[in-house]
């Protein structure tokens, strides 16, 4: 096996799945390699120590990308419209998807032992890294997937061997993180329809005015002046003493 076949198969199928920060973030650079929990046991120096398995089919896990995985995806606004410029311009953009089969069946006489803990083991890490707000990074051999989140990981066992439980699928996400790439997102959006529904003279926000009882303002009705009340309610003068 040449270094740059050994380098292929190390990157895109053994260990295509990066934790980023999360978990790793005491890692160098913030980022962990799904092999150093798949493989944690062969690699007690670290993936670039002495060790691990020396056939390939001995890794506890094989990665390959599921068909179906999005590298671009545009949904069109579903409200009404002025025109059909308009329409071709409201394109509102998608979040990317992406799903990796895991390929991991048990090997050896002691390989359901070993499975098992492997794969508890890698769970339990998944789990921990999405509860502290980690993210993945997806490499395959066209695209790189980054700023992922982990959707789910259902059981997707094929019939190729009679073993249950033989292939996972890990489906991820990749939606706006950031309050900046949100407004760029949504900056981007109006800027396009604004450009195919431009409008006259510069929109201002509506409002009361500051004064009470002036014009614009929504307390403009004042209680009316009291009328004077000398002598209303006074016992009338005159009439004289009679007798």
């Amino acid at each position: 096996m040449t270094p740059g076949t050994a380098q292929w198969i190390l990157s895109y199928e053994l260990s295509p799945i990066i934790f980023c920060n999360g978990i790793a973030s005491q890692a160098p650079g913030g980022v962990l390699p799904i092999i150093s929990i798949t493989e944690a046991d062969s690699f007690p120096s670290g993936i670039l120590g002495a060790g691990g398995p020396i056939d390939v089919n001995d890794y506890f896990a094989h990665f390959l990308p599921a068909p179906g995985a999005t590298l671009g995806e545009n949904q069109i606004g579903e409200y009404s419209f002025a025109n059909q410029a308009v329409a071709g311009n409201a394109l509102i953009a998608q979040p990317l998807y992406v799903s990796m089969i895991m390929v991991c069946p048990a090997r050896g006489a002691d390989g359901f032992a070993v499975a098992k803990a492997k794969m508890t083991a890698l769970v339990s890490a998944m789990a921990q890294h999405d509860a502290m707000g980690g993210t993945y990074t997806v490499v395959t051999p066209k695209y790189d997937y980054t700023n992922l989140v982990r959707l789910r990981m259902p059981d997707a066992s094929t019939a190729q061997t009679h073993q249950a439980q033989n292939t996972y699928q890990i489906d991820f996400k990749a939606p706006l993180l950031t309050l900046e790439q949100a407004q760029q997102a949504q900056s981007s959006l109006m800027a396009k329809l604004g450009n195919g529904a431009m409008i006259q003279g510069q929109p201002t926000w509506s409002g009361t005015s500051p004064t009470v009882g002036q014009t614009g303002s929504l307390a403009g009705a004042t209680t009316p002046a009291a009328q004077s009340t000398q002598g209303a309610n006074t016992t009338p003068q005159g009439g004289g003493q009679g007798g």
